[in-house]
């Protein structure tokens, strides 16, 4: 995995191979960040990264100057990675070991951009429950606030509440969602 553009642009990173992860393809990331980066000024945005494993969004974002990312795995060995990266690179990743479920049941605050790269192997009830506590709980901020989830191209959740678009990359999409 590498980091595509800002402070550390063509860094590669190697995370460790017992991982349960699945990181985003630099072709997909790299879309999904030229999305962004015409809607956003990135040191002004608040991140939640979930199910965030290797931490390859979360260091895109930090990578592109974001000042404040939460990033959120149940795998203590994904949180010891990103937080041995964090540390070597002097990274503003906050990093919280947590069922992602769990967390959002108890979050507080607001974010601009949520992104959450679930298993693949989820089914949309699942990925409909972390669209609906995240607008239930009011998550986002409500001008310009963005829910991301990458998935697998078997589902479609495209008739759930507050979608707006999905862009597909090879095997991946990414939906979007915002108020």
């Amino acid at each position: 995995m590498r980091i595509i553009s800002g402070t550390y642009k063509g860094r590669r990173l190697t995370a460790p191979k017992n991982l349960p992860v699945r990181p985003t393809t630099d072709y997909a990331k790299e879309a999904l960040f030229n999305i962004l980066r015409v809607r956003y000024f990135f040191e002004e945005l608040t991140v939640l990264d979930l199910f965030s494993g290797t931490g390859n969004i979360s260091f895109e974002f930090a990578s592109r100057g974001v000042q404040n990312i939460t990033a959120v795995d149940d795998h203590h060995g994904c949180i010891q990675y990103i937080n041995k990266v964090s540390e070597e690179f002097a990274f503003p990743i906050n990093t919280i070991k947590s069922d992602v479920f769990k967390y959002l049941e108890k979050a507080t605050g607001k974010f601009d951009v949520i992104f959450a790269d679930p298993p693949y192997d989820f089914d949309v009830s699942k990925l409909e429950s972390i669209v609906k506590t995240i607008f239930e709980k009011n998550l986002l901020e409500e001008e310009e606030g963005m829910l991301v989830i990458e998935h697998s191209k078997m589902n479609n959740l495209s008739s759930l509440e507050h979608f707006t678009e999905a862009r597909k990359y090879g095997g991946n999409v990414f939906s979007f969602f915002s108020f």
